[in-house]
């Protein structure tokens, strides 16, 4: 290849990838981050703007309405060309046939590839630049749905009604592919929805459909989906992993659950890691005999996971018209950790409450030591955060939200109008302030607080506190005059201890100075006269407060003459 009219030349490794939810299909990766004498291409691309939606809004959306949507762009970077004058810098070599007694031949990359910091954004835009470049021959709906529901080359959406799914999905096929990209592996929870969409172009596990048979498990963003059920899922795959730090943080983290939706089983687990950090345990250094029995009593029940589904749609079958559509946020915190839940309590017109967990956190406390009443407060503030997301990623239009709290104390530090806090309390609170209104917070007790559980933690098994988890408080199921009352909020007292003390500053005046200038008539009989001033003031602190009079009172020392100096 003639190279005499390049300007950016470069050389990238190559290997295969496979999945193993995705039998029989190799994935090439270029290894950008490769290094040749310390440089290598990513360091020399810019990353873009970042055009990609949050998975955790997008599967938020997700389960919305009752009809859903799936669907993947077929080779979603390979679509977007990379300009001429570029491609040299995506060189790679390749031997015929496989022969490595051959010279190879070396070859370009006219498209984006996967593995180079540029590729996200620029397959990104060009996805959403064929939705506005085309969307005046579609309704504004199908542009909405590539700016909100897709996450890189995944779509997730849900509608209303199955007609309303038939109609985007044609639509969305039809836009999308005036730029190139082919929607391809279909999926809904509506046989009929399926029907619409051509055989070649439906996942693999319903391209033969029969009408008797149930529609299969999917997974959503990586999240297990029973299609035929409409039901999120959990699937255990344990590892023989050694029993050391990097072992347990290898298994814990393979457990993928973006909404924390088993976020109090994890915690345990967690919980377990923070120790051995705490401990100071070296990531490959067999863990001690206490841990080891804690590890193996959490990976036991772990499998009891599988037992648990969660609704996936907010909004039960039998609902109809939302008339009225609330948040609710509880926190809380313990000595274990601190964490937050928000459920959304849906109303129809018939008078039918449906509630749903939409997303908890569950956070470890941390290793040094932090008072109960901080770990509240902290759990106060991931509440908010997690309204502030709520907000921004629902598209369901919210009538009111309500802040829960089992901790009188923190319900005093937000109310509080008149003392001020130490640094600690006193951001935290201006940080609630920010987001929510005094008058949204409300007492609830620690029995039906479902944040108590995201603190402490639950085993797998544990079925009871896995449904408060999961479904709510029985109250919310209520009418809102059932809900508990709200407590009076006592004013805090003035001993506790984030309160800043009051400090009363008194200044007075002398002429001490003026007068010893008065009396001396040379630099160095002043600082003399200063240095005797000062002896005499440190033997009267010694003899009648510290009671050692003890002091050399016969002659000036030059720290003395400094002192008097300074």
């Amino acid at each position: 290849m003639d190279t005499s009219q390049s300007t950016k030349i470069w050389y990238l490794p190559h290997h295969p990838v496979t999945n193993v939810n995705k039998t029989g299909k190799v994935r090439v990766v270029f290894d950008c981050a490769a290094k040749y004498q310390n440089v290598s291409l990513n360091s020399q691309l810019l990353k873009g703007p970042d055009y990609m939606n949050s998975l955790i809004g997008v599967l938020m959306r997700f389960r919305q309405d009752h009809v859903t949507i799936a669907a993947d762009v077929e080779a979603m970077f390979h679509q977007v060309r990379v300009r001429n004058e570029d491609r040299d810098a995506l060189r790679f070599l390749w031997w015929p046939n496989g022969d490595l007694s051959r010279a190879p031949k070396c070859y370009r990359m006219k498209v984006h590839i996967f593995g180079a910091t540029s590729s996200p954004s620029c397959a990104a835009y060009a996805l959403k630049r064929t939705a506005k470049d085309f969307a005046h021959l579609y309704e504004k709906e199908k542009a909405t749905v590539v700016d909100r529901d897709f996450y890189v080359d995944d779509c997730l959406m849900s509608v209303a009604t199955e007609e309303q799914a038939v109609y985007i999905s044609t639509d969305l096929r039809s836009m999308l592919l005036c730029g190139g990209f082919r929607l391809t592996k279909w999926m809904s929870n509506s046989r009929k929805v399926i029907e619409t969409v051509p055989t070649a172009e439906r996942a693999p596990s319903i391209k033969n459909l029969n009408p008797d048979d149930n529609l299969p498990c999917d997974r959503a963003l990586g999240v297990t989906w029973d299609v035929s059920t409409d039901q999120i899922k959990f699937r255990v795959k344990l590892d023989d992993k050694p029993m050391t730090r990097r072992g347990i943080l290898s298994v814990v983290s393979a457990m993928f659950d973006p909404l924390g939706l088993i976020a109090p089983v994890t915690l345990r687990a967690k919980a377990i890691i923070q120790t051995l950090c705490r401990d100071k345990m070296r990531w490959d250094e067999q863990i001690p005999r206490q841990q080891e029995l804690e590890w193996k009593a959490w990976l036991s029940l772990l499998s009891d996971i599988e037992n648990v589904s969660v609704r996936r749609c907010y909004k039960t079958h039998k609902s109809g018209n939302i008339v009225n559509a609330q948040l609710h946020i509880f926190s809380d915190g313990s000595q274990t950790g601190y964490g937050a839940c928000a459920y959304i309590r849906l109303t129809d017109d018939a008078g039918n409450i449906s509630c749903s967990l939409v997303v908890g956190k569950s956070r470890l406390a941390p290793i040094k030591q932090v008072s109960i009443p901080r770990l509240e407060l902290s759990g106060a503030v991931v509440a908010c955060r997690l309204y502030e997301q709520l907000s921004e990623e629902l598209s369901i239009h919210i009538d009111s939200a309500t802040f829960w709290t089992d901790s009188m104390i923190v319900l005093g530090y937000i109310n509080n109008q008149t003392k001020r806090f130490k640094t600690f309390v006193g951001n935290r609170v201006a940080a609630i302030h920010d987001v929510t209104q005094p008058e949204q917070w409300r007492h609830v007790n620690t029995k039906s607080n479902p944040a108590d559980i995201a603190s402490r933690g639950i085993d797998a098994s544990d079925r009871v506190s896995m449904n408060i988890w999961l479904n709510g408080p029985d109250f919310l199921s209520l009418d809102q005059s059932q809900w508990p009352e709200s407590s009076k909020i006592s004013p805090l007292p003035k001993d506790d201890a984030e309160i800043k003390k009051d400090t009363t500053v008194l200044v007075t005046t002398t002429k001490t100075v003026d007068l010893l200038l008065c009396q001396y008539s040379s630099w160095n009989k002043l600082t003399r006269g200063v240095a005797w001033l000062l002896k005499f003031k440190e033997y009267c602190v010694r003899k009648y407060i510290n009671k050692n009079p003890t002091i050399d009172a016969q002659k000036l020392t030059l720290e003395d003459i400094q002192n008097a100096e300074r």
